[in-house]
């Protein structure tokens, strides 16, 4: 099945009788305004994701919450996000992807300012949880907008902007809320994310144009057109074949700061931290870059899987180096994760099942399968390291993103066709 698009010859009565969700290519002027919306969002949606883990210390003394607490705490959120990729992709089909990302945006953007008045670590855990289906609701109806806004061959370079725009964010919300938190304390440090992020979306909201609010199909036939892209073999292996690499770079950001205070105590203060943040900071650039070399007519299949490899090696190399050696390591891997997420939120628009109005769903299943179990293996992470040491994880995580690189095979064949992609 392919989803119904505005203007092609698979638009019949059945859309003209209610509204379209699939939406058409802005013209090439109108592009920038919500392009830069959307970046912004993304770009501060990722300081509310960032930002809490820059203060997690000050919130354990405040809150008398200690590792197992805070881990809850983080964890609400990602359950939060994980669980909910798929029913935001439902909603963006029926109520349109415009609204429901805004939607998303702003239940985030309310946890934010809620978090920092939160009096008990519990409480904090339910309002982080109740963020992470707000941010479920942002990232694949926003990732759909901005795809559709750009003709095939010419969205892959804006889909790594956009997604480069979680990149620079999460940077300021680590360094940033470590330096806010520290002059007015962890409680304003999430107040101030959410305030700014509601006030990126009252932006965005005049800014998004008003392409298509949703469908007037009943939720089950919805449910039934879904069913080819819930159950793609390809999203599946796209998935699950990437979800080692997903782990391997979420461990990375959570444990590579404690990795150097453990095992490199001859390290200055903040070297570790330094390193992880330039992983997030050099996967910016990648992303634009793996979404140009994804529409230069190569099989997108084999950029991410040879990228995602190459990653899982680096990895793989981190308890052998020495600092400077480190260094080129740990930018590598950030240049190769920005590579890759590019081409992972890439694929699913040009895979028969889910594109067009189909494609928020097809992101948010992709996502989400990426979540729970990545961050399951993140979580597996900190066992090994407990059980048989850091350089077991370290090698562990790196196989794994490896080994199941070859399941790739079975998504559909997608490379790029270089004849359309000089047409505007």
């Amino acid at each position: 099945m392919r989803w119904p698009l505005r203007g092609s010859s698979g638009t019949s009565a059945r859309t003209t009788s209610s509204r379209s969700s699939a939406l058409s290519a802005l013209p090439p002027g109108e592009r920038a305004a919500p392009v830069a919306a959307l970046f912004a969002a993304r770009l501060v949606y990722a300081i509310n994701w960032y930002n809490i883990g820059a203060v997690l210390p000050l919130i354990g003394g405040a809150l008398h919450a200690g590792p197992a607490e805070l881990g809850t705490v983080i964890g609400a959120f990602l359950l939060g996000v994980g669980l909910f990729q798929v029913p935001a992709g439902f909603a963006s089909i029926k109520f349109g992807a415009r609204r429901v990302s805004l939607s998303g945006l702003v239940v985030l953007g309310a946890t934010g300012v809620l978090s920092a008045f939160a009096p008990t670590w519990p409480i904090l855990a339910v309002i982080r949880f109740l963020g992470g289906v707000g941010a479920a609701f942002f990232f694949s109806p926003a990732l759909s907008l901005i795809a559709s806004y750009f003709p095939p061959g010419r969205r892959g370079p804006v889909i790594g902007f956009y997604n480069g725009g979680f990149s620079v964010g999460g940077a300021v919300g680590l360094i940033g809320g470590a330096f806010v938190g520290e002059v007015v304390g962890w409680a304003a440090t999430l107040g101030i994310g959410g305030a700014l992020l509601l006030g990126t979306t009252a932006v965005a909201w005049f800014v998004l144009p008003r392409q298509a609010e949703g469908s007037d199909r009943p939720v089950r036939k919805i449910w039934n057109e879904a069913q080819p892209v819930l159950w793609s073999q390809s999203i599946w292996a796209l998935s699950i074949g990437l979800v080692g690499f997903w782990g391997a770079v979420y461990a990375l950001a959570q444990y590579f700061v404690s990795y150097g205070h453990d095992v490199h105590p001859e390290w200055a203060f903040g070297v570790a931290a330094s390193l992880a943040a330039a992983v997030v900071v050099v996967s910016f650039p990648g992303g634009p870059i793996g979404g140009w070399l994804a529409e230069r007519g190569r099989d997108r299949r084999v950029l991410a899987g040879a990228f995602a490899a190459a990653s899982g090696i680096l990895v793989f190399l981190i308890p052998f180096l020495p600092l400077v050696p480190l260094a080129v390591d740990m930018i590598a891997i950030g240049f190769a994760d920005g590579v890759v997420f590019s081409i992972l939120y890439l694929i699913p628009s040009y895979l028969p099942e889910s594109r067009g109005e189909g494609l928020a769903l097809g992101v948010g299943l992709v996502n989400s399968i990426q979540v729970v179990v990545g961050s399951g293996i993140a979580i597996a992470f900190g066992f090994v390291v407990a059980i048989a040491g850091y350089a077991t994880a370290w090698e562990s995580v790196g196989v794994l993103s490896i080994v199941l690189v070859p399941l790739l095979v079975w998504v559909r064949p997608n490379r790029a066709d270089l004849g359309s992609a000089g047409s505007d």
